[in-house]
Order: C-alpha cells, then structure tokens, then sequence
C-alpha cells in the first residue's frame, strides 16, 4: 500500500477534512521518526481506537537544548514510511521546522504541575515547554480524535494529558504499554547511539527498577530502595540523573503508603542517555 505523505497543514486539513465528512474517527501518533516496534504499536493500538491513523513526522527543535543531539538525532523517513505503510497507518504528516514555526512565531505553552517535578524538568529545563508547545499545535492541526503516546516517556504522558485537559483540547490522550527487548530494554530511537557492549549493559537499568518495585512491595522504603538501585547503577557504569518513586498520577513525591507509585529513572551510558520507568 503506498501511504500519502502531507507537507503543510493545509494539506493535512483537507485530508482530515475528508474522513470527518465520511463520519470517520482518527487517531494521531506524533513521532520524531527514526521509528522502531514501539511507535508500530502505538499505530496498532490507534487502529484498535479509531477508524484511521494519521502519524507525524517532526524533529522539534523547541524541545532540545543547544547542546542536545538535534543535528544527529536519526532522520529516516523512507523506511519509517515503510515500517507505517505495514502497519496500517492510513496518512504521514512530515512538515519541515518553518511549517511548524513560520517567522516571527512567539508563542510558547509554558508547563508547570507534572512538568516541574524535578525529573527530566530537572536536567532538561526546556523540554516540556517544547514538547507541549509543539503537541498542542499537533493537536489542533489534525483535528484528532485520539492521540496515543508510550509509556516509555511516563512524564511527557503526564505532561501532555495535563495540557490537552487544562486547553480543553477535544481529544482523549491514551497512554500505550512501553514495548522491551527480552532482555527488558526498553525501545528507543536513542539505542541507536549504544555501542554493541553498551546495549548489553543497558538492560540494567529496566532490571534495577524492577528490584527496586519487588523491595518497596515487601515493605521497604522507596527512598531506601531507589538509592540502592541509584548505587547499583553506578556500579554497572552508569552515570545516573535520577531514579525516583512518584506518585503515578501527579509525579509529587508520594505521601501515603497507600496512593499509587511509578519509579522513574534516567542514566546515562556513555554518550547516551537512556530513562525508564515501570509502575509498582
């Protein structure tokens, strides 16, 4: 099946506009390309959810700091195209950075709840602003009904849920299930950058999280078994930014025994810098 490819909103809109008179539903997976198992999945669960899957294409800018691998981060649109095509995504919408931000664009949404949680605000201060300014945008470009994002990415979920309910933006933001390798690694476009030792390694930071989650259900501390995940990391040669227990809903530190939990983590190996999180 060949799959339409869309440069401009406008185009985008017309074709949108064709499924809405047609009494179709649609779901948008918005990807930076560079596409592996876990973005099939999230156009398969859209497939589950509405009647089409429109997936976007677009390197933001806004969400990297200048010294961030924007300029080598992978571009590989004909075989992200083709991996989609199979799939059964029914439209691709590959803008170029001045589609998205034409000259003299001054405007920004500027997050705080879920995004000011000092974890990957923490180290990426500009992040969040930038993934939800560019979302919101992607958001009311397509018209979506739906929009399905990875759970690999907990507080950009968050972040985005957040946003998309205080805009009151008519669509319904649906988390996905992170997608691993058997050894527990978690998929990401960033694994490309790991060295063929570095990959082996790297499954320790899934694996620590796990011990971590068997502790605090026995009845340890989350403080306690975060910081001996933190000094086991470090001794399997990570360099690690966090590993923290959050609540699972607002990402504040947990208060109670009884409210729910997710452990977040972020190490670096490496050149690369790789998170996690897994729920308890």
């Amino acid at each position: 099946m060949t799959l339409n490819i869309v440069r401009n909103i406008l185009d985008l809109r017309k074709e949108t506009a064709g499924w809405r008179a047609e009494g179709l539903t649609y779901a948008v997976v918005p990807t930076m390309g560079a596409l592996h198992q876990g973005h099939i999945t999230l156009v398969k669960e859209g497939l589950k959810h509405a009647d089409r899957v429109l997936t976007t294409i677009f390197v933001n800018p806004k969400q990297f700091a200048a010294h961030e691998d924007l300029g080598r981060y992978p571009r590989t649109e004909a075989a992200d195209v083709a991996m989609l095509a199979e799939a059964g995504a029914h439209l691709v919408f590959a803008p170029a950075p001045e589609d998205i931000y034409p000259p003299g664009f001054a405007t920004s949404v500027v997050m705080a709840g879920p995004a000011k949680v000092g974890l990957e605000d923490k180290y990426r201060p500009q992040f969040f602003d930038g993934v939800a300014t560019v979302v919101a945008k992607l958001f009311t470009q397509s018209g979506a009904d739906f929009a399905m994002f990875g759970e690999k990415d907990y507080q950009q979920l968050m972040v985005v849920t957040r946003m998309a309910r205080d805009l009151d933006l008519p669509i319904k933001v649906i988390g996905v299930p992170t997608v691993r390798e058997e050894s527990g690694l978690a998929l990401s476009s960033r694994n490309a950058y790991l060295s063929k030792t570095e990959h082996h390694q790297a499954a320790g930071l899934h694996q620590r999280l796990v011990n971590a989650a068997r502790k605090i259900n026995a009845g340890q501390k989350p403080s306690r078994a975060t910081a001996a995940a933190r000094r086991s990391l470090a001794l399997l040669g990570f360099k690690v930014d966090y590993v923290a227990a959050r609540n699972a809903e607002t990402l504040a530190l947990p208060k109670s025994p009884d409210e729910p939990l997710r452990l977040l983590a972020a190490a670096w190996l490496g050149t690369t810098r790789l998170i996690d999180n897994i729920a308890v």
